[in-house]
């Protein structure tokens, strides 16, 4: 029997009334995102009305942990969702000959086969699983919240036990994890050092990055002063900018300078790093030089904003080193030196605003920080002083924000982080937005997040859609917006232009209707919140009582109904309630969603960590016109969201009066109080 096999049979027979266990995961569950969907469906399939806990896990754990032939090679991550208590009971131990080890309560449980060390510790070379569960042990950091990690020393055991796995004949596949081992602590000597080198460039000619311990041989090489490291360096590039920071040099330092001036956003934070090394010591005062310099070259936006973490990071980190605090506080004095280089007059202004938009949902945790009943949670710090940087922030704040905007080619989880800023627009948000959309050079991503806000917010025009129709090549390509609050910018051009009746809608809409290419097929439904009519509401009705998977298809129908019947759509939604044919998990989400129709959330599970979910969840249940069960849908979720149960995961991080507020909230709506 395949562990995978051996791993289903017991999966099977876990499982009773308070605890679900889901089915194993096909293609479609591939996020924790997927894995709450899927609960929530089987709950509602097995009719069970009162809360559940539930334990999965998702595709990507099944794609790491497993073989093709169903062997485990790696933990298997089990995910859950309810009461963590029950979940531990209803897992157990885990199935005979594997361990199950508990994360905690904000942790994945994991599951690995039980392996054997002799009298050292030290397991068989030849037991895989053993020798990847040691490594991992000897490769985790002594502290995670400290950059570069250090490692606990090697017993001499381990040391020869590592060095033995790299002596001849070499295999330079197999060595990899064993190098890098010895290299975290310093320790590859030189003959193997050289053996390595060799076999890397024979096998990744050209592709020296390719190899997954290249970085750690670089290490050793400048360590070392080897005759080929520099070579090794100019082949690499930016990517060595890291590496350099770890064996500085005023080489070096030349090096990621280059990098920097060349557009790597990545090499800022080294640049920096070294240039306090070797030159000068004041972190402001190096940002200055620094930044001075990326103007003159032109550099990027994305080379400023990387300046401007590296900066609050060395100024944190410095203050770190002197009072040893802990990475919670350490969060917030990164957000105290953002409030003081936001009004550091000896910075530019560019850097200044990115300082300010950075702290921009944090100011009152630092404030409730220093304020704190039993005192300041910065040692060292002057708490009258703090109190006066803060005032001088929020002097300056609205000047310092007016046209500025989030990075949009940050990751979507820290753009959906800041889309309940834009609940309103000001006339300086308008114009960033249409700049944005009329920039060749915003990707995706960001005319996705810009168009949207435009166009629910009744701000699009048609010099936006002329602005993108010269890039509809760009504009059709695939692209994800399933975990993001906007839609594919297609749909949205195509929504604006058939609502201005522009030219180009017909041929927007034709592409839409075409054969190829395929991924649009799950999305062109979207298109018909343009322009609506009643054949369009049926064919959206007529999807959403199917069995298809709904990526937005409800929502778009319930604001469509809306704006055909001239009706507010959480009522629409609210009508819904019940109707055979809509799965409730879908429906749910889409009552939160539409609660302001100005801004609707697209995101296609309610996230419990997002503080715009939660002011949805609050509107919902305090709206005047909705049903019983409507509100104790919004109460649902909110009793579930993280800042009752989870507050350091919301984002942005909310205060302790925040907190008390929503739980005093959730405490009276509980009661029966208003």
């Amino acid at each position: 029997m395949s562990d995978l096999a051996a791993i289903k049979t017991w999966w099977k027979h876990l499982g009773d009334d308070g605890f679900l266990v889901l089915p194993p995961p096909g293609r479609g569950r591939y996020t924790q995102s997927d894995g709450h969907e899927d609960a929530a469906e089987l709950r509602a399939h097995k009719g069970l009305c009162a809360p559940v806990s539930f334990a999965y896990w998702h595709w990507q754990s099944h794609e790491r942990a497993f073989d093709r032939s169903g062997a485990l090679t790696g933990e298997l991550l089990l995910h859950w969702g309810g009461d963590h208590t029950v979940v531990t009971a209803g897992l157990g131990e885990g199935p005979p000959g594997y361990r199950l080890v508990n994360g905690g309560p904000q942790g994945a449980f994991v599951l690995d086969r039980i392996t054997h060390r002799d009298a050292a510790g030290l397991p068989d070379p030849a037991d895989p699983d053993g020798v990847r569960q040691f490594l991992a042990e000897l490769d985790e950091p002594l502290d995670r919240s400290r950059h570069p990690y250090t490692y606990r020393p090697l017993s001499p055991a381990q040391a020869d036990w590592l060095h033995a796995r790299l002596a001849d004949p070499l295999d330079l596949a197999a060595a990899a994890p064993f190098a890098v081992s010895l290299e975290r602590r310093d320790a590859l000597t030189p003959d193997e050092t050289e053996r390595l080198l060799h076999a890397w460039q024979a096998a990744y000619p050209g592709r020296l990055a390719d190899w997954e311990a290249w970085d750690d041989l670089l290490h050793a090489l400048l360590r070392q002063d080897h005759a080929q490291a520099w070579a090794i360096v100019e082949a690499l590039g930016a990517r060595a900018s890291d590496t350099l920071t770890e064996v500085p040099s005023e080489r070096g330092l030349a090096a990621v300078r280059e990098f920097a001036l060349s557009g790597e956003r990545s090499a800022v934070r080294d640049w920096l790093t070294l240039y306090r090394a070797f030159e000068e010591p004041d972190a402001v005062r190096a940002a200055v030089r620094i930044a001075a310099e990326l103007a003159a070259h032109d550099a990027p936006e994305a080379s400023l904003r990387s300046l401007r973490s590296a900066l609050t990071g060395a100024l944190t980190a410095d203050w770190r080193e002197e009072t040893g605090a802990g990475y919670r506080v350490q969060q917030l004095y990164a957000g105290l030196m953002d409030v003081r280089c936001a009004t550091d007059p000896r910075l530019p202004r560019d850097l200044r605003v990115l300082a300010a938009d950075a702290v921009h949902d944090r100011v009152d945790l630092v404030r409730e920080a220093v304020l704190r009943p039993e005192g300041s949670v910065f040692t060292g710090v002057d708490t009258a002083e703090v109190l006066a940087d803060l005032d001088r922030f929020a002097e300056a704040v609205e000047g310092l924000l007016a046209g500025a905007g989030p990075d949009l080619t940050a990751y979507r989880g820290a753009l959906c982080d800041v889309w309940h800023r834009y609940r309103t627009l000001t006339d300086a948000d308008e114009a960033w937005l249409h700049a944005r959309v009329a920039d060749p050079g915003t990707e995706l991503q960001g005319l996705g997040f810009c168009l949207e806000l435009l166009l629910a917010h009744g701000r699009a025009t048609r010099a936006d859609a002329d602005a993108l129709l010269p890039r509809l090549k760009e504009l059709t390509k695939k692209y994800e917006t399933t975990y993001a609050e906007w839609r594919h910018p297609l749909v949205t051009l195509t929504c604006l232009a058939l609502d201005l009746d522009h030219p180009a809608a017909a041929k927007l809409v034709a592409w839409w209707n075409g054969k190829r290419p395929v991924w649009k097929d799950q999305q062109r439904l979207l298109t018909h919140l343009g322009a609506p009519d009643e054949a369009k509401a049926a064919e959206l009705w007529d999807f959403v009582t199917s069995s298809a998977h709904d990526v937005g298809q409800l929502m778009t129908w319930v604001l469509v109904r809306a704006r055909l019947d001239g009706e507010h759509p959480l009522l629409v939604a609210d009508r819904l309630i019940g109707t055979p044919g809509l799965r409730d998990y879908v429906l749910h989400r889409v009552l939160l969603g539409v609660a302001d129709p100005a801004q609707p959330m697209w995101h296609y599970s309610v996230d419990p960590r997002s503080r715009g979910w939660w002011q949805r969840a609050v509107e919902v249940a305090e709206h005047p016109g909705v049903s019983a069960r409507a509100r104790e849908i919004a109460l649902e979720f909110a009793r579930q969201h993280d800042v009752i149960s989870h507050p350091d995961q919301v984002r942005p991080a909310p205060t302790e009066a925040e907190r008390a507020a929503a739980r005093d909230w959730l405490d009276r709506h509980d009661a029966g109080g208003a």
